[in-house]
């Protein structure tokens, strides 16, 4: 049964008439057509930049990667040269890095010797395992610090606050690495030295790459306790310089959210304080800390060099450092996809968390 309408306008369209034509596609599949689109030109351009970055840089990789004896043999230098396609022209090169990552190849490493998504599988499950950690408790220590500044806002404790995320802001992370590994390993003898396993133990089945889950879901409670062990230090550095960032962030949304009218009118309800604070305070200044929250996890995602070198811990950090040094291409390249890919998902990830966390933001 059709309804139709009638209006003073000849050729009107009835209202509960459906139009003729293409039908309109839903927002979020129309945002996430959108956003791979973006990532798919963001991480062409990431290639095409770093390709030539590196092969703009002072240096040779055949100087990087052959021993002297080596270097002095031009038959060796030329075998080098003609494996690792340095003998072509530099557009033919990426050319053909592009056709294999096409199919899923990012290459060989020139440093390890086996390809370059078995190095990423191999060290980005361990710098998961510090970044994981690391945001869950600088969010916790971060939102609650924050808050607590906002509403003693000129107080004592608010000046503490402030006072200690300069502190935290201005620490270098490798003098504290240092500085902690000093007192809780050669001092208190409280933490073992650095590595993720000591020499005792040996690596647990992999199935996701952290050795304190996969030892869990093995049963090996001993090899996840010491696991867990060497995971406290770097962790606690990480978090230490997070939190500092994150107060800031939070204690300046927050005191922007406390001047709105609302708040005001929920304290003259007479409501606790408790309740203000969790259904109005903290839900209204979460939008800019979900923001900063996401690239503080992506840039911990990103590898960490320094702290991961005191530490001795075998993340994405020390496999891009020794890339670089090396002037290893298809490993930098893998790298800096990576990187790029993980900015992406965060910043997508926030996008539609803005949705959850206010209703009034629409995907666009």
């Amino acid at each position: 049964m059709t309804t139709t309408v009638h209006t003073d306008e000849p050729g009107a369209v009835p209202e509960t008439a459906s139009r003729p034509g293409r039908r309109r596609a839903h927002p979020l599949l129309a945002f996430l057509a959108k956003r791979v689109a973006i990532t798919a030109g963001l991480l062409l351009g990431v290639t095409m930049v770093t390709f030539g970055l590196v092969n703009v840089v002072p240096g040779d990789p055949v100087t990087a990667n052959l021993s002297d004896q080596a270097l002095n043999d031009p038959a060796a230098v030329a075998a080098f040269r003609e494996k690792w396609g340095l003998d072509q022209p530099l557009w033919a090169q990426y050319l053909h890095y592009l056709g294999n990552l096409l199919h899923g190849d990012l290459g060989t490493s020139q440093q390890t010797g086996r390809a370059v998504l078995d190095d990423l599988f191999q060290y980005v499950p361990a710098t998961l395992e510090l970044a994981i950690p690391t945001m869950a408790l600088a969010l916790l220590i971060g939102t609650a610090i924050g808050m607590l500044a906002a509403v003693r806002n000129g107080g004592i404790a608010d000046q503490l606050v402030r006072v200690s995320a300069l502190l935290g802001l201005s620490t270098p992370p490798f003098w504290l690495s240092l500085v902690v590994l000093y007192v809780f390993f050669y001092q208190l003898g409280l933490s073992p030295s650095g590595g993720r396993l000591s020499t005792d133990f040996s690596p647990p089945p992999t199935v996701t790459g952290m050795y304190t889950v996969d030892a869990a879901l093995a049963g090996q409670w001993d090899v996840a306790w010491d696991a867990a062990q060497h995971l406290t230090l770097p962790v606690l550095v990480l978090t230490s310089l997070t939190v500092a960032m994150l107060v800031r962030f939070v204690r300046s949304a927050m005191l922007e959210v406390l001047q709105q009218d609302y708040i005001r009118a929920a304290y003259a309800k007479g409501l606790p304080t408790r309740v203000v604070l969790r259904r109005h305070l903290l839900r209204a200044g979460l939008v800019p800390v979900v923001t900063v929250s996401g690239l503080a996890f992506a840039s911990l995602l990103s590898g960490t060099v320094l702290v991961e070198s005191i530490f001795g811990w075998p993340g994405l950090g020390q496999y891009a450092y020794r890339s670089a040094t090396a002037l290893d291409l298809p490993a930098i390249l893998g790298v800096s996809l990576f990187v790029a890919l993980v900015y992406t998902l965060v910043n997508l990830t926030v996008d539609l968390l803005y949705g959850l966390i206010d209703p009034r933001i629409r995907l666009s």
